[in-house]
């Protein structure tokens, strides 16, 4: 200690404490570092798991198209099937009222 009440180190002492404090930087830039990296990581995990939800709902929606498709091609052929049946009971229908309107006439007209 000198008279006014400071304390003088020594050069060693110096280079201790220079030391000491140059590790504990270190430690600090190596945590910084980590921590940098792992928020780095994180923010590709973020992205990542966007760009995923994102094409779910592209595979729901072309999902739901294609089930919207398949409803309507199944319409038209039950239309088809209904009006393919329909024509034939109108051939029948036509083809008896026919024949019964053709007795019928010659009936009349011995």
């Amino acid at each position: 200690m000198t008279e006014s009440g400071t304390r003088q180190y020594s050069e060693y002492e110096i280079e201790l404490l220079i030391d000491a404090l140059t590790e504990a930087a270190h430690e600090e830039i190596q945590k910084a570092a980590a921590e940098a990296a792992k928020e780095a990581v994180l923010s590709v995990i973020e992205r990542e798991a966007a760009a995923m939800r994102e094409a779910t709902l592209q595979q729901a929606e072309a999902l739901r198209w294609r089930l919207e498709a398949e409803r309507q091609m199944k319409a038209v052929k039950e239309a088809k099937r209904v009006g393919i049946k329909n024509t034939i009971i109108a051939g029948a229908v036509c083809l008896f009222s026919g024949l019964v309107l053709g007795v019928g006439v010659q009936n009349l007209h011995p």
